[in-house]
Parts: C-alpha cells; structure tokens; sequence
C-alpha cells in the first residue's frame, strides 16, 4: 500500500499565529499583510474567522494607544459619573495613602476663565489660614483662557490641588468634583472671582467646629458689592426661596460656606444645587447658621454666569428642591430589646 503524502492546507493560520511565528523583519511585514489579504479575501471558516479576530482586535488595539498617549500628556482621564457629558477627573483624585498628611479643611473653589485671579486668591487664602492644616482644592470648569497655567504655578508654592472639566459643567458639578476629591474634614467653598474675603473663613469655620457635624454655616453678605441687576435678582430669588422652602437663610447665593464634608456627600446632588444648600441640609435634619461675611467689588475678569437666566433657571430648580422636602423623611431610630444586655 503506497502512503500517501498529507495534503497542504489552504487554510490560512489564525492572525495571532502568524505573527507569532513570523519574525519582525521587513520580509515578515509583507508576508503578514499578503496573509492579512488571503483571509479577508478567503472564503473558508478559517479565512472568516482569522479576519475577524483581526478586525475586532483593532479598535482595542487603538484604544490602548490613545490612552496611554493622554496620559503620556498628561490628559484627564475616566469620566465622572456625575456632572454631564464632557466633565471629567484626573485619573488620582486622592493622592497615595501616606505621602500627605489628612487636612483638618479643604477650601474648594470653583473656577472657569479666572487665570487673573488664581495667584492673588490663593495669596489671600494662605495668609488666612497661616495657623490651619489645610488644603486648596481649585476646580478648572472647561476655562478656555490660561487658567490652567496659572492653577499650575501657584501648586508649586502652596499646597493646591486642581482638577478640570473638560467641557463647562456648572458651578455645581464643579464643587461636587472639588468636595469628593478633597481630603479634610471640613469643606469651605469660596468663589473664584475674588470677592469672597478668606479672612472671613478662620472665624465661621470655629463657628462649624462648635455647633457639630450636621451645621452648615452661610455666610451673608451685608453689603453687596454687586451690579444693580446682580442684586435686585437675588433679592427676588431670596424672597420667593425663602416663602416655598423656609430655610430662613438671607443669602444663599453667598459662595462662602463651611460645612462637614461628610454631610455634603449625603444631600443629593444635581444641576444648581449649591443654590439650596441651606434647605438640603435642613432636610436632612442638620441645622443651618448665617455669619456675616464681607464682600468686595470684583477687580480682574468677568462674570462667566449669566444673572437673568440663571434666576429662570434656578425657578425651575426651586419647584423641584419643594418637592424633595415633601418626600423627604427622617424616622426616628429607638433601640430594641435586641440591642439590650441579653441579646
């Protein structure tokens, strides 16, 4: 009986074959590719197959490098979970255990397109603070001038921590960033725009540490050093929010708050909610104070958020904060025998 040689396959290998058993030389290439070419031109189950494990390899193989080239520059990384599309978080929003020691405050500013304020402020805040453990922690919402910049010249010689949006997300999505990635126990929020006085902060922050950790304290500009519009607006806002919601707080448009930063993570979080902190508070059972702050005029830059359409806005808001008091409830827990002695 004459044996018969085993028929040569025609079958292309897998690609991941290939090019394992290939070497990287420039002959290899071309070899590569006119095996590329028979499988995609093949008809076999082995040609199909090979051509689409290449092709469903490649998005994955794109990816990868584009990662690692946004990181190489130093590009933000995952998305947020909350603040819309477009509002991202550097890849560490905490430092690694132990390299830092823990703040007893974080000062969270919220920022968009005030590169001219960045260094004066946080001159302010350090002079202000020059007996605290702190930290400050600036959020970048989507600035298109030299923000950025500025916010890295003034970390190397203060202890800052800044993180950016990539598209503009609101001042509320920006200090919801800022109170998760900061570290202390305490936050205060300030705006950017300099008219919040940091001297203000040492004194309503002894005030937080006396009444507990379910205080908010809000500072309450006396003396406005607004525009016409900026004030008569607010004073319509404080009115009808003061009527619906009974938070008995004067001005809860005042950027200068201290408040623990564990209560902050257990009220809801949405759209414009900074606007109505007092009454997230109150519904969830804390208690609220008003300390009179001072305010100046602004002296660098512009205002980056409307004033009509933001009290339009924060309307709509208003019905919607209603309506999560009255679903809101706060159960009083009583021990059981359970938790006795005996049990």
């Amino acid at each position: 009986m004459i044996e018969r040689p085993e028929p040569v396959s025609r079958v292309a290998p897998p690609m991941a074959t290939m090019a394992q058993t290939m070497p990287a030389t420039a002959s290899s290439q071309r070899a590569m590719a006119r095996g590329i070419a028979r499988a995609r031109e093949g008809s076999g189950r082995e040609h199909r197959r090979a051509w689409i494990q290449y092709r469903q390899a490649g998005p994955i193989r794109h990816q990868a490098k584009r990662r690692a080239a946004r990181a190489a520059a130093g590009h933000p990384g995952p998305r947020l979970a909350l603040g819309g599309t477009g509002c991202y978080r550097t890849a560490a929003m905490h430092p690694a255990p132990g390299t830092t020691p823990t703040p007893l405050l974080s000062v969270v500013i919220p920022v968009r397109n005030e590169a001219p304020n960045i260094a004066p402020l946080v001159a302010e805040i350090e002079a202000a603070l020059a007996g605290v453990a702190h930290e400050i922690v600036y959020v970048d919402d989507g600035s298109t001038d030299a923000t950025p910049a500025a916010l890295r010249a003034a970390a190397a010689g203060a202890p800052l921590r800044h993180f950016r949006h990539r598209a503009s997300c609101g001042q509320s999505a920006a200090v919801i960033t800022g109170v998760r990635a900061a570290r202390g126990t305490w936050i205060a929020t300030l705006d950017g725009d300099g008219q919040n006085d940091p001297a203000d902060i040492p004194r309503m922050l002894a005030r937080a540490e006396a009444g507990g950790a379910m205080l908010l304290v809000a500072g309450h500009r006396v003396t406005r050093r607004d525009s016409w519009v900026k004030r008569r607006s607010s004073r319509i806002a404080n009115r009808i929010r003061a009527r619906l919601l009974g938070d008995a707080t004067p001005d809860t448009g005042c950027g200068l708050k201290v408040f623990p930063r564990a209560l902050f993570l257990a009220l809801p979080h949405f759209d414009h909610m900074h606007r109505f902190l007092p009454a997230l508070v109150l519904r969830q059972g804390g208690t609220v104070v008003s300390e009179p702050v001072n305010h100046r005029p602004r002296t660098r830059g512009a205002s980056n958020y409307g004033t009509l359409d933001r009290l339009a806005v924060s309307l709509f808001d208003l019905m919607g904060v209603a309506w999560l008091q009255r679903r809101g409830a706060r159960p009083v827990v009583e021990s059981t025998d359970a938790d006795g002695p005996g049990a």
